[in-house]
């Protein structure tokens, strides 16, 4: 008889199609990649959930680069985490990552991140980019100075507080998936902020549900512990999110 009940209340926690069903709403937002403008409209988009006020939003990293606007999306989430730090949570993705690594150390192997959209971001702080193929070490030193100046000393100690892993309950997010094979507090850098080759493969036993982008998908979709995000917002336009709440897990998509 108990063995009964117990197994009712149990199955009345998840959702009839395996999701988790978080007391209050969860949204997920994919990679951003500079464009303000999604940001802006993804914003309005969950503010008109009835249970908005409630939710717990999470970005899924890669916050700049490529895009036109990736100090004012810098800006943006700053302020809505710092306004409200209990439902706000905005993860490191390996483009914050890169960014970091060149003011640290301006050198061929840092000058990699101009090629993969940091060209943007730097154009969006006022300043221009150097000839990635070409780089002069004084110059690089210069830059990564002047960029340090135009985020500034705040955003800046920010950006590098930014975690790699968020979890509540069996939801958790991080920029690129997690190694199947070890528990996710036993997870390395790499495996969270650029990947692991046997994510997407091998399948999940720990009954947790992992939201994540990095990688391009054509539409969102969730299957098998994952939660696939990353809808290429720069170049299509479109930025995806997943709102998980008592009634199961639904996507939200703004388009530009």
């Amino acid at each position: 008889m108990l063995r009964s009940l117990l197994s009712r209340l149990s199955k009345s926690d998840a959702a009839p199609d395996g999701f988790p069903r978080p007391e209050a709403p969860i949204c997920l937002i994919g990679d951003i990649h500079g464009r303000a403008d999604l940001l802006g409209a993804m914003f309005e988009r969950i503010g008109a959930e009835p249970e908005a006020g409630r939710a717990r939003v999470v970005t899924l990293g890669d916050m700049i680069d490529r895009g036109p606007d990736s100090a004012r999306v810098l800006a943006m989430l700053q302020a809505a985490q710092m306004a409200n730090p209990a439902r706000m949570v905005c993860l490191m993705g390996n483009h914050e990552r890169m960014l970091l690594n060149f003011l640290i150390s301006p050198d061929r192997n840092t000058v990699r991140w101009l090629n993969v959209g940091g060209d943007a971001t730097l154009r969006s702080f006022g300043l221009t980019p150097p000839d990635p193929d070409r780089p002069d070490p004084d110059a690089l030193d210069a830059l990564r100075m002047d960029l340090a100046q135009a985020i500034g000393p705040d955003l800046l100690a920010w950006l590098d507080a930014r975690p790699a892993m968020w979890r509540e309950g069996q939801i958790a997010a991080t920029h690129a998936g997690a190694d199947p094979y070890h528990p996710l507090e036993r997870q390395s850098a790499d495996a969270l902020l650029w990947g692991h080759p046997r994510f997407v493969s091998a399948p999940r036993r720990d009954g947790v549900w992992i939201a994540y982008g990095h990688w391009v998908v054509e539409r969102p979709f969730a299957e098998a512990g994952r939660i696939a995000l990353d809808t290429g917002a720069c170049e299509t336009g479109v930025l995806s999110a997943a709102w998980i709440d008592r009634k199961g897990l639904r996507f939200l998509q703004v388009q530009g």
